[in-house]
């Protein structure tokens, strides 16, 4: 795929595999619009690309719907078009189900589900009149299979799966594209952030995560997968046969998920 001229946009881009992925696409030539919530470090971001002044900064908040709206009236209007879309906005949990409040598990879909489709939907129609775009989202590993201490998470995830999937079968015939991507333990700061039972962050790294795949491996991976077209791809370590164990070996993945060490 020649990314040259290309736009894409990277939500979650002001860091972790968000950041990764802004960098990938730009080292093939792709112009980038880069958003998250933190305007000041989206534009750190920026001035490590190549072409810095070709990628613009459009902070939004995915728990926020008119936040949404404007950015993406923004960005159609500086760009005429968005080629790909890429959802890497999100925040992760480390609570118990019991100890986790509703606010709580509202706003983690808020941010992981509702602020992807909204997003989704105010872009759909211009791509749909190309009849041209691709739209990547940045599941999980939980996006697939549930664990501890992530249950409004991994059900976030497993909403995007429903959803997206849903998506790509209504719209390939318009040549547009949908892909999946399940990451497991990367190294980035998403354990740090993680929401905790009262909304309040982690504030730690967790183990598994500093001794995960380094993000920018990820991202690369996530982008060779777009290339060729895939609709889905697990991407980190040994973490991925969980996906596998759990499909063809059911019984056994919840015996061994009661135990396993997830943080």
């Amino acid at each position: 795929m020649p990314w040259d001229g290309k736009v894409v946009w990277v939500t979650g881009a002001s860091a972790g595999i968000g950041a990764a992925l802004a960098r990938v696409f730009a080292a093939r030539g792709a112009r980038l619009v880069l958003s998250a919530r933190r305007g000041a470090q989206l534009e750190e971001v920026r001035a490590t690309l190549p072409r810095a002044d070709e990628h613009l900064v459009v902070p939004l908040d995915l728990a926020d719907p008119e936040s949404i709206a404007v950015a993406a009236a923004e960005v159609l209007a500086r760009c005429a078009a968005v080629d790909v879309l890429v959802h890497c906005g999100g925040v992760s949990q480390r609570s118990l189900a019991r100890d986790t409040s509703l606010a709580v598990d509202r706003r983690i879909f808020e941010t992981n589900f509702f602020g992807a489709v909204a997003l989704t939907k105010a872009l759909l129609p211009s791509m749909l009149a190309r009849r041209a775009g691709h739209v990547v989202v940045v599941s999980s590993l939980v996006g697939k299979i549930g664990t501890p201490l992530r249950s409004a998470y991994a059900a976030s995830k497993h909403a995007l799966h429903g959803f997206f999937d849903s998506l790509r079968a209504e719209v390939w015939r318009e040549g547009i594209q949908v892909t999946l991507a399940c990451p497991g333990f990367i190294r980035t700061e998403v354990s740090v952030n993680a929401l905790t039972g009262d909304g309040s962050p982690q504030g730690t790294m967790d183990d598994a995560q500093a001794h995960g795949m380094p993000a920018d491996d990820c991202a690369e991976a996530i982008v060779r997968a777009v290339e060729r077209g895939a609709h889905e791809v697990l991407v980190g370590g040994k973490e991925r046969w969980a996906v596998h164990l759990h499909r063809f070996f059911p019984g056994l993945f919840d015996r061994m998920i009661r135990t396993a060490r997830v943080t």
